[in-house]
């Protein structure tokens, strides 16, 4: 930064009213934690909004589809529609558009205009959180801005893993359009706090170059394209559909264009030269991994409780529930030590736990127990704290005040993809592993195998003794069989994914050591 950015950092106060930090931090935390718990809260409600509207489940999986398409777009723009319209202007416009939708979405009353109302909703809540994180790092002095990040992580950690359990409380004791009902109390505060404590710094000015629509729409084009292949591609088996093969085509097409157009022209639409910061580089790469392997693993545990350990959905969204309970304790004693300690090392702390409570997780079977599903997800919600703050803080640090909209927007939105292709990742290897493991189970469960004749016997003596003739009951035999077949070669395909995650994590650690130490004194912000 300039040598003039301490005396721009001191007279910031003077356009404004003195608001204490934590009362911004209150307001931004609002919306942020609105917009993030609407990306899962939806998903257990799908059955009762296909009932409800008339349409299959394949169908109504498009309210997920068409909000995170929309998210995607808006995302990385973020920084300059806060740059051309102003922060808090921006910021006000987003709540208040998303608190809309949201009513719209809960009167809808057919799955199109549900859809429609779903895509405004993820457009006008994809510049929340970017614009949050910005107003949150820049209230905090550098020194206090590990406890701003603590804050702010909970609502982007907890939120995902509180939607399904929230969304599944609603949809069963009232009805599925509460859960869209339940943001206009929120969004209603969040507006009328944006309003009094949030005003633009001195820096922000209203942009009066002109607007890189090639790049807008370049942008638009390709993250869409790529946000409906990563979401829809397992459903009909990737690359042996030729619709996915052709947007895949014009996602790579259109992103690649869009990179080399915005690094040559005058006013690109998203500054892409932050990107020359190594320590910003290595830890949106990192992030990145981080939004693959929690998202993957948040799409996993649903899917194991459910189809193989019998839990019904409000249960399985319970039993989920301590990996935020171990973000909610220990995020804020991340943010206080943070001071104390190299940001750094506490990263790799963080990296090494959450690795390892994948691999902890692999080592689970079918006779698992809630303790032994609750701790796993504990020490990974302790691990995720102890990433989530130093990351984002160290990230940030060498950051301009005035590129930081710019800057936690491409932070956000590669988070975002990463989750993206972690969730697409995760079901389709459960999807090829699972059918890998059942035709070797197969080649050797026959009934000229000690064990499994003698299983087949006792199967069989049980359906005769239950009414069935000989031969019914020697095919029921043969199809339970198979079905213990499957239940194994599925918990296999989920222990070998966990196992994946878990060294794909570890793998990583080196490139922590890329990253510089942050500032923690006030005056650093010179140094920038």
């Amino acid at each position: 930064m300039s040598d003039d950015a301490p005396a721009s950092y001191a007279q910031a106060p003077a356009s404004h009213p003195i608001i204490n930090p934590w009362i911004v931090a209150v307001a931004v935390m609002l919306s942020t934690f609105m917009e993030v718990l609407d990306t899962t809260v939806v998903n257990v409600s799908l059955p009762h909004i296909a009932g409800s509207l008339s349409a299959t489940i394949d169908e109504s999986t498009w309210t997920l589809t068409s909000y995170l398409v929309a998210n995607a777009i808006i995302l990385p723009i973020t920084g300059w529609l806060a740059n051309t319209f102003g922060r808090k202007r921006l910021l006000t416009a987003s709540v208040a558009g998303f608190t809309a939708a949201s009513f719209l979405c809960g009167l809808a009353p057919n799955l199109a205009t549900l859809v429609f109302f779903r895509i405004i909703q993820g457009a006008t809540g994809g510049a929340l959180q970017p614009i949050s994180q910005a107003v949150l790092l820049e209230a905090f002095p550098p020194h206090e801005r590990g406890k701003a990040m603590a804050f702010w992580g909970l609502g982007i950690v907890v939120a995902p893993i509180l939607g399904p359990v929230l969304g599944g409380w609603l949809t069963d004791s009232y009805s599925w359009r509460w859960v869209f009902y339940i943001n206009i109390p929120v969004g209603i505060a969040s507006i009328i706090m944006t309003k009094l404590f949030i005003f633009d710094p001195p820096y922000i000015k209203r942009s009066e170059s002109g607007i890189d629509y090639w790049g807008i729409g370049m942008l638009a084009v390709g993250i869409g394209a790529l946000q409906v292949v990563l979401d829809k591609g397992q459903e009909v088996d990737w690359f042996s559909s030729s619709w996915i093969v052709g947007l895949a085509v014009i996602a790579a097409v259109f992103l690649v264009v869009f990179v080399i157009w915005e690094m040559v022209v005058h006013h690109p639409v998203v500054d892409l030269r932050v990107f020359k910061q190594q320590t910003y580089a290595s830890g949106v790469f990192l992030m990145t991994v981080l939004g693959f392997v929690l998202y993957g693993s948040l799409v996993l545990l649903p899917i194991m409780l459910q189809t193989l350990l019998g839990y019904p959905a409000l249960q399985a969204g319970i039993a989920m529930a301590p990996r935020g309970i171990g973000s909610f304790l220990f995020m804020p004693i991340t943010g206080m030590i943070m001071s104390k300690i190299d940001a750094r090392k506490i990263l790799i702390f963080g990296v090494a736990v959450s690795a390892w409570s994948l691999i902890w997780l692999a080592d689970i079977n079918l006779n698992a127990g809630y303790w032994d599903i609750f701790w796993p997800q504990f020490v990974q919600g302790v691990g995720m704290a102890f990433v989530f703050v130093p990351l984002t803080t160290i990230t940030m640090d060498p950051i301009p005040k005035e590129r930081m909209g710019n800057a936690t927007s491409l932070f956000n939105v590669m988070r975002n993809i990463g989750g993206s292709i972690g969730i697409a990742t995760a079901s389709t290897l459960l999807a090829r592993r699972e059918q890998v493991h059942t035709n070797i189970m197969t080649a050797h469960v026959t009934q000229y195998g000690p064990a499994s004749s003698s299983m087949l016997d006792r199967l069989q003596a049980g359906f005769v003794a239950a009414g069935s003739d000989p031969v019914t009951a020697m095919h029921r035999a043969q199809a339970a069989l198979f079905g213990m077949v499957q239940r194994q070669a599925a918990m296999m395909s989920f222990i070998e994914i966990f196992w994946w995650f878990g060294l794909f994590f570890f793998a990583v650690l080196p490139l922590i050591f890329l990253m510089r130490r942050p500032q923690t004194k006030a005056g650093s912000m010179a140094a920038h």
